[in-house]
């Protein structure tokens, strides 16, 4: 094959040297090589990028978020200094919608230091730009691990479902992880392992024990739950996750790309197109409540953003503006919240881990959160 781009090359050459590559290792050599991964040579962000997050729809979801983290600040305890720390944070769009929602709860935002966790050099740049010009400390790391231990509050929107996944296939003989491998026609094509997972059934829920021949089941490594798990247990803080997913651990093959905003295959232009897959919420709550952690929801994304407050925030937004603002608050308003069976509010759902002693997080309970008579003061129009 000719002009081969350089990270589908490197692929083929591992292939070649050790043999099937594992589905966790393609996405994440697609994802985070060093030199030629996708979050790692781009900006995938925005209407000219191959996605759209929420916070790049409307500032109200920062804002919302912002509010959030204060009403959890004051739960806390009010600590004089607080770590908010943001895992995956694009351009920087929602902490800076974030930080100036909190300027109406002023102790809070003088309590702040910022850490963005972020992997991505073109990114953080991205991010450090959008920051430049704030008045609270700001720092970067590649891992949560690395960010300094205190009173914490981790903030995290489309994250976990960019992790790499592992992947088995039910086979006669039992399930056997998927793997990449080269097709006799030269192309690279999906397979499975010559010989299935030691006592995988072990580690499956009993209903997935019995399943048919061709099934697939999906799974994360835990590192990242159960360090968030650890940090909110340890530092008395919060941690609130949201993402596209589902409830149960179940059946299916949710990996997937993305390129130019629209769908493709995963094993098509590698390094060149986002790769997900949808996030397992049970097996995060199991590995946070493993830990010790508290567990709130989840809950669907509209539901959580109602009960913050967003139609109030929209409102305010649309007071004396101009028409075309009112629309385009009025779409992301529909869009954030949508809850037709692909639409965001009921795709996307919302998670929080806690110390047991925050019994209840703005959000997560049937009546209205204490952020809702704040919603309409949260900013100035963006």
């Amino acid at each position: 094959m000719t002009d081969v781009p350089p990270l589908e090359a490197e692929i083929r050459r591992r292939i070649i040297a050790a043999g099937p590559m594992p589905v966790a290792q393609y996405m994440t050599l697609c994802l985070t090589h060093p030199k030629h991964g996708y979050y790692i040579t781009r900006d995938p962000f925005g209407a000219k990028g191959d996605f759209v997050t929420a916070p790049e729809i409307s500032q109200m979801f920062g804002e919302l978020i912002g509010l959030w983290c204060a009403a959890t600040w004051k739960a806390m305890g009010a600590p004089e200094n607080v770590r908010l720390v943001e895992l995956g944070p694009g351009r920087g769009t929602m902490m800076l919608d974030v930080l100036r929602a909190v300027q109406i709860v002023p102790d809070f935002r003088k309590a702040l230091v910022v850490h963005m966790v972020e992997v991505s050099p073109t990114l953080e740049q991205r991010q450090r730009q959008a920051l430049s010009q704030i008045d609270v400390p700001v720092e970067w790391h590649q891992t949560l691990e690395q960010v300094p231990v205190g009173p914490t509050i981790i903030i995290a929107n489309e994250f976990i479902d960019a992790l790499p996944i592992h992947q088995a296939v039910m086979c006669v003989d039992g399930w056997h992880e998927r793997v990449i491998k080269i097709a006799d026609n030269g192309s690279l094509q999906f397979g499975h392992a010559r010989d299935p997972i030691p006592l995988f059934d072990q580690m499956l829920p009993r209903a997935l024990r019995n399943a048919p021949i061709g099934a697939i089941f999906e799974w994360r490594a835990d590192q990242i739950a159960l360090e968030i798990g650890r940090r909110v247990v340890h530092s008395k803080g919060a941690a609130l996750l949201i993402d596209y997913g589902h409830l149960e651990s179940a059946a299916g093959d949710t990996f997937q790309a993305v390129g130019g905003q629209t769908f493709t295959s995963p094993l098509q232009a590698p390094g060149a197109v986002d790769l997900t897959a949808h996030v397992d919420f049970r097996a995060l709550t199991h590995a946070a409540q493993s830990l010790g952690a508290d567990v709130h929801g989840p809950v669907e994304q509209a539901t959580f953003l109602r009960r913050l407050g967003i139609e109030t925030r929209a409102e305010a937004l649309k007071k004396g503006a101009p028409l075309e603002k009112t629309a385009e608050v009025n779409n992301a308003l529909a869009r954030l919240t949508s809850e037709d069976m692909t639409g965001m509010g009921k795709m996307f759902k919302v998670i929080a881990f806690s110390h047991p002693s925050l019994r209840e997080l703005p959000g997560f309970a049937d009546e209205p959160s204490e952020s809702d008579g704040t919603a309409a003061r949260a900013g100035k129009p963006g």
